[in-house]
């Protein structure tokens, strides 16, 4: 193993091994991550989520209006996880754990990458949190002075997408729903039970389900599936099968492309809400990002890993940060095995990206200087 790919190894080991689910704060990862910094100006943005937890984005950079490095510092549940999400353990080539593909593995090629760089070409850091939920930490990077004092070019977010540049991808829309009963003893005839409510809703919705996956005015040929995604989730906040429930939830995510219109879901969703008489809140992340296929940075990107652009179906902080430059997504790590309790990232790959992340700045840098 080179030098540089043991640094990697050894820092992504690290931040794998310090829990930072959406869930929890994150301020011991962006402690350890900090600690990387040295030589970097850098500006912490904290702020406190919806359920009252400190989070912390950190903003570092050296020079000014090159390209920005960005990854995100939280994860997704350990859901389905049988051996510790947390151990970091190194098995060969490959690293373990909760986030190591998405997206700690890749934060640590970033991080290695900006600071090996020559003195001489500007770099930023982004590192957000609440990616896996919100989008806040995206969000408070774009009130960033120090980030907007920098000025980006263009932004490369490190998510794994096997060292494919990816030029766009899907946004979404998220649909809270809310029915409510009256709890009581299941077997006295004295409750009503909110799931009733949410029956008519459902068969509108397995409807809207089935429209998006016909519909060619609600798809989209360049992205693979070329339907768009309406998953939703049930939550009758833990009552039994002996209680009538009080609270019933549906979640729905629907995420849709920039070539198409949502308007049409979302009206169809609130609609069939109105109808079954139920409360629906409605949570939208910013626009789909999408560069044409000949843009300067994703061309750069194309040139430099061999690999065609594409577009992928899922999201990342592209769609905010895109208010602040253009961005290409492009990482190690295979996206299959994110959200799942089997993931992990090739250390090799992590190294090849080190290189890869410095030309691509080095590019930016030298593209800024020729004018």
């Amino acid at each position: 193993m080179d030098p540089t790919t043991r640094l990697v190894a050894a820092l992504a080991q690290d931040l794998v091994r310090i829990d930072s689910r959406s869930n929890v704060s994150n301020l011991p990862l962006a402690s350890r991550l900090e600690q990387e910094l040295t030589g970097f100006e850098v500006e912490r943005v904290p702020y406190t989520d919806a359920n009252g937890l400190e989070k912390l984005v950190l903003v570092a950079t050296r020079g000014r209006g090159g390209l920005a490095f960005s990854g995100h510092m939280d994860t997704v549940p350990d859901t389905g996880w049988t051996d510790d999400p947390w151990s970091g353990r190194i098995e060969g080539d490959t690293l373990h754990g909760l986030g190591s593909a998405d997206m700690k593995g890749p934060v640590a090629a970033l991080v290695i990458a900006a600071r090996s760089l020559p003195p001489g070409v500007p770099i930023a850091l982004l590192l957000t949190t609440d990616e896996e939920s919100t989008k806040a930490g995206a969000r408070a990077v774009l009130g960033s002075a120090l980030a907007q004092r920098y000025a980006p070019s263009g932004i490369l977010v490190a998510e794994p997408t096997s060292l494919v540049p990816v030029r766009g991808h899907r946004a979404h829309v998220e649909f809270i729903a809310t029915a409510t009963g009256v709890q009581a003893h299941s077997s006295t005839g004295r409750g009503r039970n909110a799931n009733w409510d949410l029956v008519p809703f459902l068969a509108d919705l397995r409807v809207i389900h089935d429209r998006l996956r016909t519909d060619p005015t609600l798809q989209d040929t360049a992205y693979d599936p070329v339907f768009s995604d309406f998953n939703l989730v049930i939550d009758n906040h833990g009552a039994a099968v002996n209680v009538t429930v009080p609270k019933a939830t549906i979640r729905i995510k629907f995420r849709y492309s920039a070539s198409v219109d949502p308007a049409p879901v979302i009206d169809a969703v609130r609609k069939a809400a109105a109808a079954a008489g139920l409360d629906l809140q409605q949570k939208r992340e910013g626009s789909p990002p999408e560069l044409a296929a000949d843009h300067p940075l994703i061309a750069a990107a194309v040139r430099l890993t061999g690999n065609a652009a594409e577009t992928v179906p899922f999201g990342t902080d592209a769609s905010e940060l895109q208010a602040l430059a253009p961005c290409v997504i492009l990482g190690p790590g295979d996206i299959a095995v994110a959200h799942t309790p089997r993931e992990q990232v090739s250390i090799a790959a992590l190294g090849v990206s080190v290189p890869l992340f410095q030309r691509m700045a080095t590019l930016a840098a030298d593209t800024k200087a020729g004018g």
